[in-house]
């Protein structure tokens, strides 16, 4: 089947109605008061909970809450004769990232598109001959959505929360189709890092989960990044500027000295695949003291810790040359999750069948980023990431593609088949 099949299913309308509904609700995290332990960092992200909280409930899921922390659980019962089953736990996370604002999100559908370049209302400009897969959306007259331009979509993960919210919908229109029993949880501030901090898992039965949180169609990922973020503050020294010499030290000057020297052709601009990098996330400060906050990837831990190293190198060696000092201060954010997945064969096994049953090519390839699932994973719950069909994630031209959103409910009805005895 073509994949643009899928637009003809009957659950589609829905899930597009739904991913609508979501994607205008502000969510946008914070990982400031992320970083400072509060959780949900953002007000907003009570708005979806909540309304998630009420459908699921809708549904007929058992045991629904929202934790203290924002997070909206819900178990789904096995069809009868099925009660026996393990549970399976799926994941898909609330907030939105907050380098676009999501504030205000006008989703446009562009029905048959026709591979044009598309220019949206505030003027930035969807161009197929830019963004390969839009150029294929356009060659099977795909539908997809799209903002307006002025902010993100939201598709990262708002289409993860719409294809799961859609497969149990389908699952209670047809109770002639038999699953087994299923775990929700849709969590706040993925996007800051601490999306798994609190997560309830006093309240999780299964042994493993996947989450939803992928990008193009048949993308299956069991490896992600290794993830540290490393703060440097530099120290100077200040004095009048025109009395300066010899005595001031522009901590300013050794901040920028610092960015300017790490590695051009290891930043997230310059790499791929399995590549890492360093990244300058925030420069601030004043002549006394200046601080750079970076983020380190990479897919070995032998590689972080040599990444790690460098930054202490490269900070005390600029402070030096200055005539300042320099303090580094490193934490872990999440561990690659291969390891875990090489572990539960069977968790990935039953994911690769559901794609095949869904008609739908697998195509393994690492995250250049992490997920809850990796957290999850690190926590004894196996979890790889299944795709939703979004692109251009964390940018004004991000877009999703409908038929793939829809693939995505697709496989995760498939897998719900496969978690049944005959």
């Amino acid at each position: 089947m073509k994949i643009t099949d899928y637009l003809n299913e009957p659950f589609t309308a829905s899930l597009k109605e739904r991913f609508i509904s979501y994607a205008k609700i502000y969510t946008e995290s914070n990982s400031e008061q992320a970083d400072k332990g509060i959780q949900p960092s953002t007000p907003g992200q009570w708005d979806l909970a909540k309304l998630l909280n009420s459908q699921l409930k809708e549904l007929g899921l058992e045991n629904v809450q929202t934790t203290d922390f924002c997070y909206t659980y819900g178990f789904f019962k096995a069809s009868a004769g099925q009660e026996n089953n393990p549970p399976y736990c799926l994941l898909a996370h609330i907030d939105t990232v907050e380098e676009v604002t999501g504030k205000d999100v006008n989703p446009i559908v562009h029905e048959n598109y026709d591979g044009k370049a598309i220019t949206l209302p505030y003027g930035n400009v969807l161009d197929p001959a830019k963004d390969k897969a839009l150029a294929l959306a356009g060659e099977e007259k795909d539908t997809i959505i799209s903002s307006t331009g002025h902010t993100l979509l939201g598709g990262d993960d708002k289409a993860g929360v719409a294809a799961i919210m859609t497969m149990l919908e389908y699952f209670v229109q047809h109770p002639e189709v038999k699953h087994g029993p299923i775990e929700v949880i849709f969590s706040p501030d993925e996007e800051t890092g601490h999306g798994m901090d609190h997560v309830p898992v006093d309240l999780i039965k299964s042994k493993y989960a996947y989450t939803v949180d992928g990008g193009h169609l048949g993308e299956l990922e069991k490896e992600c990044f290794n993830a540290y973020k490393a703060d440097v503050t530099f120290t100077g020294k200040s004095k009048h500027t025109g009395d300066a010499r010899p005595d001031m030290v522009n901590a300013i000057n050794i901040a920028s000295a610092f960015v300017a020297n790490l590695p051009r052709h290891q930043m997230p601009e310059t790499t791929d695949g399995y590549q890492g990098f360093y990244c300058p996330m925030k420069i601030e400060g004043g002549i006394e003291e200046a601080e750079v906050s970076l983020i380190l990837r990479d897919f070995t831990m032998e590689g972080m810790k040599e990444r790690l190293a460098n930054v202490e190198l490269l900070a005390n060696t600029q402070a030096q040359l200055f005539g300042g000092k320099a303090q580094v201060t490193s934490e872990q954010q999440y561990l690659n999750m291969k390891e875990g997945m090489d572990k539960a064969p069977q968790v990935v096994e039953n994911l690769v069948k559901a794609y095949e049953q869904a008609s739908v090519p697998v195509k393994f390839v690492p995250i250049r980023g992490g997920t809850d699932g990796s957290r999850l994973t690190e926590m004894g719950i196996p979890t790889p990431n299944i795709f939703t069909g979004g692109h251009s994630y964390h940018s004004r031209n991000e877009w999703v593609s409908l038929s793939q959103m829809a693939a995505a409910t697709q496989v995760l009805i498939e897998l719900g088949k496969i978690n049944t005895t005959n």
